[in-house]
């Protein structure tokens, strides 16, 4: 070999040393990170979503579906949990309790500049290793839109909007712990 290599090469297996002695450390830590921001210990493996029922006055047919399977995807694509029909380390149930509109701004015509969609969720959090994070709480979000807007021609991207931003709150809360 030339010097010129030889140098290269062991300062390439200096680096791969240093950097391996780095992440041994690391990798013997009691708590698993991910770059979703979950903070999970090894050892939770599995996760299990019950079927939220829908429980409201007004009900979207597929709300229950939407909400339940948003659930379930993200912790499928963003953990390494694997998903169980029940009996999960982590447990997720709950139901459906409101969805409801009304108006926000009302013009001086009596009607509707804008409106708010608006849906709660009661979701009971447990996790069987440690007590400690369990949950059971109702989340309430929301989305507006235009009182010139016909709601069924906006119901479908509200109704997404705002069940992505609960499955965040729930996700942050259970396993972020934010």
């Amino acid at each position: 070999m030339t010097t010129v290599r030889k140098f290269f090469f062991s300062r390439s297996v200096s680096i791969l040393a240093v950097i391996g002695l780095i992440f041994i450390p690391i990798s013997s830590c009691r708590v698993q990170y991910s770059f979703t921001g979950a903070s999970i210990s090894p050892d939770i493996k599995t996760v299990s979503v019950e079927y939220f029922q829908n429980y409201a006055s007004l009900v979207n047919p597929s709300l229950s579906r939407i909400f339940t399977e948003a659930l379930k995807d993200r912790f499928i694509t963003q953990t390494s949990l694997n998903l169980v029909k029940e009996n999960g380390d982590l447990q997720f149930s709950g139901q459906i309790t409101s969805y409801s509109t009304s108006p926000i701004a009302i013009q001086g015509n009596e009607v509707a500049a804008k409106n708010r969609l608006t849906i709660s969720i009661k979701v009971k959090y447990e996790n069987v290793k440690d007590s400690k994070y369990n949950f059971d709480k109702t989340i309430s979000q929301f989305e507006d839109f235009g009182g010139e807007q016909e709601f069924s021609s906006v119901e479908q991207t509200l109704v997404k909007t705002i069940v992505d931003k609960m499955v965040d709150e729930i996700f942050n809360s259970s396993v972020a712990n934010w």
